[in-house]
């Protein structure tokens, strides 16, 4: 039971950094947040963008209805990421960890709101070694109650998801939010604060299940941070006077040939895991590629050329080549191929599909009957469910209209609900036989005749 109390307690204090990727870094928060807070308040066709409506199961994508007939999209999407998982993981290992995945994006905002209130890493460390006192308590309140509001405002925002954001902030101004939607908020937002806030890299390194498995997606070929040993070592401190020496004739202190790293250890202080990345490849490391900024710098202020920590792949670090390309690599093209294959038969599925659905059973309660012109009826309840924003009006037509014919003028249907007719089926006995028929019916969307959807019926005849 001591194990996760000493993974809480060994905190790491990432230095902060700059260079090219810190802001890449930078940029994926803000665009990522921006999306994720942003979404919910996007309208679309006068209704909420992106919601998932759990009353009438219906997914509302951006104008797009989908219902629970429409699983196949969800799957297909499942697939792809699932796919795009693999193929990523090959290519770039765990980039997509450093980057973007919400469990960096939230450590990083929650670090900023640690360093504003309590200062660089130095004077946090001082501090929480340090007793507790009014200023330690001060600052250390305010850090926590920073972080628990933003946290909160996360699982708000989840929630809008689901239910109508504009409802759900005028309910919370009026302090009349639900009992699930209230749970649902403090659930998410307390699991982003003990994730992001207090576990921070421990989650990456010990909890998260993709930095275990990953190793099974990877190759000689996967994209890694990595040190280039053959360049660097030996590594050690060199004199002032060596500072600006090309590396092949850099000498230490008794004039021995030295490698680039001054070891200086900043690669260690800068990386959000805690690990050295000299000591070779590492399942905790997240390709945040904060040591290769720092690196970087190092490199530039001893004159000395960029790239001892870089993005290269374990092939090329040990035989000084180019990085591959993907027709190098059979299992990138495979991957590539069932993606793009399941992408396009998904968009073309979802640009053919009609946007209503028809059900047509029989009336139980009504066999068939004689009508006073010696007809035979059979009665149907159709029910049309309309998934766009406006009312439709809907025809039904029977294809042997020389046979029989439907006896319904067009059905009007409200936008984005289900309506249920009654219908009947004519036919004379003259043409049709005794016994069961199969009837199709063809359904036409009168407001757009390009929208068609084709039915059975069975009709009786005495």
């Amino acid at each position: 039971m001591a194990t996760p109390l000493h993974f809480v307690s060994s905190k790491v204090y990432p230095r902060l950094t700059g260079g090219r990727f810190n802001t890449v870094r930078i940029a994926f928060v803000v665009i990522t947040q921006l999306l994720y807070f942003g979404l919910p308040w996007l309208n679309w066709d006068g209704q909420q963008a992106t919601r998932f409506d759990f009353d009438s199961m219906r997914l509302y994508l951006f104008g797009l209805t989908l219902l629970p007939q429409d699983f196949i999209y969800l799957a297909a999407a499942l697939i792809v990421a699932a796919l795009g998982l693999f193929l990523w993981t090959m290519l770039a290992g765990r980039l997509w960890c450093g980057f973007s995945c919400p469990q960096t994006v939230y450590t990083e905002i929650m670090i900023w709101i640690e360093r504003w209130v309590e200062g660089p890493p130095n004077q946090r460390r001082k501090r929480d070694a340090a007793p507790w006192g009014a200023e330690k308590v001060l600052r250390k309140g305010s850090t926590q109650l920073l972080m628990a509001a933003f946290s909160l405002w996360t699982g708000l925002t989840l929630v809008g998801y689901f239910t109508p954001m504009r409802e759900l902030a005028a309910n919370l101004g009026a302090g009349d939010i639900g009992v699930w939607e209230a749970l649902f908020a403090l659930s998410y937002g307390g699991f982003t604060w003990l994730l992001a806030g207090v576990l921070r890299e421990q989650v990456c390194k010990h909890m998260c299940p993709y930095a275990r498995f990953q190793g099974a997606m990877f190759d000689r070929d996967t994209l890694l941070v990595a040190y280039d040993d053959k360049r660097g070592e030996p590594r050690g401190a060199r004199r002032k006077q060596h500072a600006i020496i090309p590396i092949a004739a850099n000498v230490g202190r008794d004039d021995k040939p030295q490698g680039a790293c001054v070891d200086c250890g900043l690669c260690v202080q800068v990386c959000p895991t805690g690990i050295d990345i000299r000591e070779g490849l590492q399942y905790e490391c997240i390709g945040c590629a904060a040591c290769i900024d720092v690196c970087d710098e190092v490199m530039d202020k001893t004159g000395q050329a960029r790239g001892l920590i870089r993005f290269s792949t374990q092939h090329a670090m040990e035989q000084q080549q180019p990085l591959p390309s993907l027709r190098q690599r059979p299992r990138a093209l495979v991957y590539s191929g069932l993606l793009l294959a399941i992408v396009a038969l998904s968009a073309t599925g979802l640009a053919l599909r009609v946007p209503f659905k028809v059900d047509i059973l029989r009336d139980r309660a009504v066999m068939q009957r004689e009508s006073n012109d010696g007809y035979i009826e059979n009665v149907y309840n159709v029910r049309i469910m309309n998934t766009e924003r406006d009312s439709r009006r809907y025809q039904l037509q029977v294809e042997s209209a020389g046979l029989v014919r439907v006896e319904a003028p067009p059905l009007q249907v409200a936008g984005d609900s289900v309506t249920s007719f009654n219908v009947a089926l004519v036919a004379d006995p003259a043409l049709l036989p005794s016994g069961s028929h199969t009837v199709s019916v063809r359904i036409v969307n009168l407001d757009d005749p390009s929208q068609v959807l084709h039915e059975e019926a069975r009709l009786l005849m005495p």
